[in-house]
């Protein structure tokens, strides 16, 4: 009976550990199975990918500055000019006669210049001593008819007579005077004779310079990217003839979200590509953002240089640009899915401990599509749970 005894007690023993066991177990397989990774340290880059376009130096409108019939277009759409190249010329023969005429006043003018100093200031010179010697003349006269008055020999009517002499010829003496001080090098008849002259030689300039006109250069090197005139054409100032797409180095606009202001900064390297040549890539570096914020769409103006543009880029081509923000060796990244609330202030991970879901705060560092960095928070061996869904403090298994 003892030995029975104790072989029910020991069977009763196992029961209940067999049961224990089956409770774990059961409780193990209800728990949902979770995905799991760790925290590893690699290279992790960072970028900002936009959309832009290729940003021309500078363009152009191309016109005329004065009215005129077009005689003929040197150039087409597409061709390379340089600095000074003609490009329209408009009818001349109206303007040609026109300088032809101005010329010939000033001719007419240097021609009166030499006849003053050939006629005119030495007659006014020769007038003037004349004159002085007649009035000395009718002086002296005067004088011996007063002599003569006084002895009784003449009458009174004969020295009045001597005494209007004198005064015509005082009056003669001061015009000739004043005619000589006018004819002299600084007189007022040499100074109208020049500003006729400089009249002359503006109204010369004018006309060259209408004449110039006519011919339509090329205010820069560059391509000739629309032509809207043929030759017959009347054209008026302000309206486009052509467009110049100018030469000089190769720029990159684009809009970039205020959101990534906090990662990007200039004279950070970028790769761009085209949209015509997506395979071909070529290097850029972003040199300037705009210190204002598109309030309208949350964007900031960036503009981007290129050290050797190939050959294929075209003003206003459509570009995809990837700015670096940033490159770090060894850091301890997890997928970013794995991150919860990575847009907040608290960004948290979900790790697995003593068979549940436990939530611990990090700190995150650089950030890619694919990858985060983690600066603190969790470590190497930490199982991060990455399956959505969990909630913290949940029981979880391993898949």
């Amino acid at each position: 009976m003892p030995a029975l005894r104790i072989s029910r007690s020991m069977l009763a023993f196992t029961a209940a550990g067999i049961i224990a066991v089956l409770a774990v177990a059961y409780v193990s397989w209800r728990a949902p199975a979770v995905d799991l990774v760790r925290i590893e340290n690699t290279r992790l880059t960072q970028s900002v990918v936009v959309s832009g376009r290729i940003l021309a130096p500078a363009k152009s409108d191309i016109g005329a500055t004065i009215t005129g019939r077009v005689q003929g277009v040197a150039v087409d759409e597409g061709a390379h000019v340089s600095a000074g190249t003609l490009l329209i010329e408009l009818e001349q023969s109206e303007l040609t006669a026109a300088l032809a005429q101005a010329r010939a006043t000033e001719a007419a003018a240097q021609t009166r210049i030499q006849q003053w100093r050939d006629v005119g200031a030495p007659n006014a010179q020769q007038l003037q001593a004349q004159a002085e010697a007649n009035y000395r003349v009718a002086e002296r006269d005067a004088g011996r008819q007063e002599q003569l008055f006084k002895q009784g020999f003449i009458g009174e009517a004969r020295v009045d007579e001597s005494r209007r002499a004198v005064a015509v010829s005082r009056s003669q003496l001061e015009a000739a005077k004043s005619t000589a001080i006018g004819n002299s090098a600084t007189g007022a008849e040499r100074r109208l004779l020049e500003d006729q002259l400089m009249q002359a030689r503006a109204a010369r300039d004018a006309a060259v310079a209408k004449l110039a006109q006519t011919k339509i250069l090329a205010p820069a090197a560059g391509i000739i990217l629309d032509r809207t005139v043929e030759p017959g054409d009347i054209v008026q100032p302000g309206k486009r003839l052509m467009v110049l797409a100018q030469d000089g180095p190769t720029r990159l606009i684009a809009l970039i979200d205020e959101k990534n202001l906090a990662s990007v900064r200039v004279g950070q390297s970028a790769f761009a590509a085209a949209d015509a040549f997506p395979g071909q890539r070529f290097a850029a570096t972003l040199d300037y953002l705009s210190p204002g914020i598109d309030a309208q769409r949350g964007t900031v103006e960036a503009k981007f240089g290129v050290a050797a543009p190939p050959p294929f880029l075209r003003s206003d081509m459509t570009v995809s640009i990837d700015i670096g923000v940033a490159d770090k060796d060894n850091a301890a990244v997890v997928p970013t899915g794995a991150v919860r609330d990575a847009a907040l202030p608290e960004p948290w991970l979900l790790v697995l401990r003593n068979g549940r879901a436990e939530r611990i705060a990090v700190r995150l560092g650089v950030r890619s599509t694919a990858r985060t960095e983690i600066l603190s928070g969790a470590g190497a061996g930490d199982e991060i749970i990455v399956t959505p869904g969990i909630e913290p403090g949940q029981r979880v298994r391993a898949r």
